[in-house]
């Protein structure tokens, strides 16, 4: 026998293994022309014919045969090819026979039943539900098919289909890729052919009736007897009737399957509900974890990890409905509920830092807790410094003060750590450091003063920073932003704002009463001595104790207005302030009086040249003395308002001014006092030459900023001016005279140098000194910042240079 046609060869098979009656799709090249061109076709060595179904040249469909070989070839056999190969091989597996009492893990699927008993020499398959050729015209006379690829077909029509059971058939595809070689002739018999086939199916149920009514008829006919035989028996259950006995058999029935199947199916309800349990435990693993990793993250003080879980929980099941996890999440509830207590008892415990309060008032606020407690941590902390306050106050007046003092007086005080800045704006601190023997050999009232400032220095910067942060909302998260706290929290502090003022006015109310109660007794009111008194028994301070204790209230104040507290909140320090100066002036004439009033007892009666006795030169010395001590007093308590309010000078002329009054100053009152001390042998020189110093270190501060103001304009714009009109070093012209920018710079000089003049010409080289380096410095810099010089360029920079230092020098 000749073909005409190559062998068919099997390239793919999907899927490559599989139980019997598997689907599987066949590929490969040459598979034949047509359904009837295939004429054999097996699978591990099973002849799978009877249920292929051809598609195209290169694919077959059909099941896998109950085949004995567990691995083989696919062969396909064609009548233009005979027989032919395959590169690939398919894996039959063979299932587990399952008995009805047998316990499965698994539904086994039902297989369907495949009639043998079929003509091997029909080329439609039994299984499939599409004609392989609804034209009802012979394949086999019609030729070979249309040479086309399918890439092409696809490519002519876009988006449509050969395959007639497709939504998007197209029948011009499919007459060219099946009938491409019919003649027209036979495609008019596929037309009446296709005619027949509709007739057919419109004939529908009626049709079928005529060809099965003889069936019908045994139906009626049993159903009649059936009928007849009811109505002999009666409607009613009698002993040995028909429907009794009916009713009997299918309760044995029954009975018996319960009997058989009831232990399985139970044991299946129970393996399918443990599945079922398992699968929700294994799916919401998270949900059942939860409680105890909220408790295990609490123990080890995680608290970010239990609010973002907390989170991703009540977003999942907050408004769930199903009972188990409305019980879970109950106890998550429950553990959160405990998480907010432990936090704010946390927030409201006493002594916290700053940091650790913004911690947790950010966790409470994620957790959603009810209140407001960034405000409930601002109340705590205000109940909590006065109480420290009037503590500190009740263990000096009972002798335990060692009980304030947890680390020593080898500890920094917070005015030593806080006033630092301070006391640098007013020229140095007037603070002299500790003895080893300070406590010893100072007086109570000045140590409890000192301890008092501590506490307020140490506690009332965390206590406003805390109110800043309520106010303008950084207390929260990014969770809290988005939520709308920060808004609400700045709502708040809007309506608190007077509260926290009050409590601002109660805390330095309370300092400035226990300072009195302490120094002033006689400021106070009967009910605020009982509160604030009970310093009786200590003796009297002297003046320098009572100016210690000044520069002490001095440095907290200015500590307080360093955190930008409003100046009315705090004016009743300023009060105070004014008061003891009084009272140290006071207590220092009274200690001088006492002393003029004992010198009868120094008189010894014996006369000078001048007729007089060493009385009236102790007298005067005595004079001279307090008068020098009040003076120094003075000068020492007012010394610092003097120096801030220099340096918060603005206009230049005053900054000017300001800076000869203190070189006068310095040259001649303090030097000359210094002098008058020394030559008396009075006491007092070292806090002279501290305020000597403080001067000094103002008038070095008011001329860098005078320099700073007169010299930066001048040198700022001499680069505009150098540079104007598009100048460039590398192409100018020859330089004729000196250029317009340094005109100006000279005549802005001889400004300053008039300005200077008219105030104190002892002040001018010193100013006009420093205003040229800082012009010559400017100029040097702009030449080195020129890449290349023209000829013209390296004349004129010699000569700008020459002629300003000589115009700076004349004048």
């Amino acid at each position: 026998m000749s073909h005409s046609r190559p062998p068919p060869l099997v390239t793919g098979i999907s899927p490559k293994e599989g139980p019997a009656w598997t689907k599987v799709t066949i590929r490969g090249e040459n598979l034949g022309t047509g359904p009837a061109d295939l004429i054999g076709l097996s699978i591990c060595g099973h002849n799978c014919l009877l249920t292929a179904e051809w598609m195209s040249a290169s694919k077959i469909v059909c099941r896998v045969g109950p085949a004995k070989d567990d691995k083989g070839e696919i062969i396909v056999t064609t009548k233009s090819g005979s027989l032919g190969t395959s590169t690939v091989s398919f894996k039959l597996l063979r299932p587990e026979r399952i008995g009805i009492l047998d316990q499965s893990a698994v539904w086994v699927d039902e297989m369907n039943y495949y009639d043998m008993r079929t003509d091997r020499n029909k080329g439609l398959s039994p299984l499939s539900l599409r004609p392989s050729n609804p034209l009802g015209i012979d394949l086999d006379n019609v030729g070979q098919k249309c040479d086309l690829s399918q890439s092409d077909v696809e490519l002519i029509f876009p988006g449509m289909s050969g395959d007639f059971t497709s939504e998007n058939f197209s029948a011009t595809w499919y007459l060219i890729e099946n009938h491409s070689e019919s003649s027209f002739e036979q495609l008019k018999v596929g037309v009446s052919n296709l005619k027949k086939q509709a007739t057919k199916k419109n004939e529908g149920s009626l049709a079928y009736v005529k060809g099965g009514l003889s069936t019908f008829f045994e139906a009626q006919d049993a159903l009649s007897a059936i009928h007849q035989r009811l109505e002999s028996d009666g409607t009613e259950k009698v002993e040995g009737s028909m429907t009794q006995r009916l009713e009997n058999i299918l309760n044995r029935a029954s009975n018996t399957a319960d009997t058989l199947f009831q232990e399985v199916l139970g044991r299946k309800d129970k393996a399918d509900s443990t599945r079922n349990a398992l699968n929700v435990l294994q799916r919401f693993k998270f949900l059942f974890n939860l409680p105890l990793n909220i408790e295990r993250n609490i123990q080890k003080g995680d608290y970010d990890v239990v609010i973002n879980d907390y989170e991703k929980a009540k977003s999942l099941f907050g408004n769930t409905e199903v009972p188990v996890f409305k019980k879970v999440y109950g106890e998550v509830e429950t553990r959160i509920t405990a998480l907010r207590s432990l936090l704010l008892d946390k927030l409201l415990q006493t002594p916290s830092t700053l940091h650790d309060q913004k911690r947790y008032i950010r966790y409470l606020s994620d957790l959603h807790a009810p209140g407001d407690p960034a405000w409930q941590c601002i109340v705590a902390q205000h109940k909590w410094i006065l109480q420290l306050m009037q503590s500190c106050r009740d263990q000096f007046i009972s002798g335990h003060r060692a009980a304030l003092d947890v680390e020593g007086d080898s500890r920094p005080s917070a005015i030593g750590r806080l006033g630092h800045t301070a006391s640098l704006k007013r020229g140095g601190s007037l603070r002299t450091p500790r003895p080893s023997t300070w406590r010893s050999e100072t007086p109570l009232q000045v140590q409890f003063v000192d301890k008092l400032s501590d506490v307020v220095i140490g506690q009332l910067p965390n206590f406003w920073k805390l109110w800043i942060s309520y106010v303008n909302g950084s207390l929260f998260s990014e969770t809290g932003e988005k939520s709308g706290q920060v808004e609400k929290s700045k709502k708040n502090a809007r309506q608190r704002q007077n509260d926290f003022k009050k409590m601002i006015e109660e805390l330095t109310s309370q300092l400035v009463k226990l300072v009195r109660g302490a120094l002033l007794p006689a400021t106070l009111s009967q009910a605020g001595l009982s509160l604030y008194g009970g310093w009786e028994k200590q003796t009297e301070l002297s003046g320098a104790w009572i100016t210690q204790i000044i520069h002490t209230v001095r440095s907290c104040y200015e500590a307080l207005s360093a955190l930008e507290i409003p100046n009315d909140l705090l004016q009743g320090i300023q009060d105070l302030l004014l008061d003891l100066r009084v009272n140290c002036l006071v207590v220092t004439l009274l200690h001088s009086a006492e002393d003029i009033k004992r010198l009868a007892e120094k008189e010894n009666w014996m006369v000078d040249n001048e007729g007089i006795t060493a009385l009236v030169s102790i007298f005067m010395l005595r004079v001279v003395t307090c008068v020098c001590v009040c003076v120094c007093v003075c000068m020492l308590l007012y010394i610092d308002d003097a120096l801030m309010n220099s340096l918060c000078v603005v206009q230049e002329q005053r900054l000017l001014i300001v800076l000869s009054n203190c070189c006068y100053l310095e040259k001649h009152t303090f030097l000359n006092l210094m002098d008058h001390f020394e030559k008396h042998g009075l006491t007092g020189t070292e806090k002279i030459a501290r305020v000597v110093d403080a001067v000094r270190e103002l008038d070095r501060k008011l001329f860098d900023a005078y320099i700073e103001r007169r010299a930066d304009p001048i040198a700022g714009s001499l680069e505009p001016g150098m540079y104007a009109g598009y100048f460039d070093w590398r192409d100018c012209q020859t330089p004729t005279g000196v250029r317009s920018y340094l005109k100006e710079a000279l005549v802005n000089i001889i400004a300053v140098h008039a300005e200077v003049f008219t105030v104190s010409k002892e002040l001018v080289p010193r100013v006009l000194t420093k205003i040229v380096e800082s012009v010559a410095d400017e100029m040097c810099r702009l030449m080195q910042c020129v890449s290349s010089f023209s000829r013209n360029g390296a004349l004129q920079v010699p000569h700008t240079h020459t002629h300003t230092h000589t115009h700076a020098i004349s004048h």
